[in-house]
């Protein structure tokens, strides 16, 4: 996950503006959906807001240290991580 944010915050900003920091959200919106579902079964789940794409890399760390707080297996953690990894992939960086 750092090194995936690392990667962002060193993304010239044409490249941010060419999907990697949506994908950015995205991922950050899926793990913090995870995390309320975690914590608040059933809850109506609030979605992260956009706050723009320099601000996506600390978006994606804040949402995956809230996820491993509440993560209750090495699978979890395994399908995480492989989350992550995917988003990293498709946003070229």
């Amino acid at each position: 996950m750092d090194h995936f944010a690392d990667r962002l915050r060193a993304a010239p900003q044409s490249r941010l503006q060419r999907g990697a920091a949506a994908e950015a959200l995205a991922l950050a919106r899926h793990l913090a959906r995870w995390t309320q579902s975690v914590e608040e079964p059933g809850a109506q789940a609030r979605e992260m807001p956009d706050a723009g794409m320099f601000a996506a890399a600390d978006q994606i760390l804040v949402a995956a240290h809230d996820l491993a707080l509440v993560l209750e297996s090495e699978d979890q953690v395994s399908e995480a991580v492989g989350l992550v990894e995917e988003a990293r992939k498709r946003a070229g960086v």
